[in-house]
């Protein structure tokens, strides 16, 4: 595997003061009520946690990860949250994501580059999207080259899918992608 953060490492970012600055409610242009979105790289759960709140009782949050232990931190900060009934968990493998259909949204937030295999990766992200749906990729400034960024967004567009916009993302590099009714 290329390399893994650690999960244990996660409790250096992934803590009350990272609210100000990657904000999970910054994401409610593409997340809204009733919708199926996916937390993919979810670590313990900032985002997912997040989204949950922004897709309401009648929506659905699939947090993938890795790691058991960072699925299990997601369990308890959801229970804790109560919002454990919007968010179903889901241990990926280093080369599947899982077989998830119909995903309205999909986030991978400072996750992509630690990918064995990205082309294959955006491929099985693309056959999760519904139709319209969208992929929000966000990489760290400091971590991922403006070039390597670029392969990256190139092998998306490779597996069928649309740049949409490139928002700003504090300290990070991020692309905006969609599945236009495939």
């Amino acid at each position: 595997m290329a390399h893994l953060c650690p999960w244990w490492l996660a409790y250096t970012f992934d803590n009350r003061l990272r609210r100000l600055i990657h904000s999970p409610e910054k994401l409610s242009p593409y997340v809204r009520p009733g919708m199926t979105v996916m937390d993919v790289g979810c670590g313990m759960g900032h985002f997912s946690l997040g989204m949950a709140g922004l897709v309401g009782d009648d929506g659905l949050v699939i947090s993938v990860d890795l790691q058991e232990e960072m699925l299990e931190v997601v369990q308890r900060r959801a229970e804790k949250a109560g919002v454990h009934h919007r968010i179903r968990t889901y241990q990926c493998i280093p080369d599947g994501i899982g077989n998830h259909k119909n995903v309205d949204f999909a986030l991978a937030f400072w996750m992509v580059h630690e990918v064995l295999n990205p082309n294959l990766f955006f491929e099985q992200i693309r056959s999760t999207l519904a139709n319209q749906g969208m992929l929000l990729v966000v990489e760290p400034r400091f971590h991922v080259s403006a070039k390597h960024f670029k392969e990256l967004t190139n092998g998306a567009e490779n597996a069928g899918l649309r740049l949409c916009e490139e928002p700003l993302v504090r300290f990070s590099r991020a692309a905006l992608f969609s599945r236009d009714g495939i």
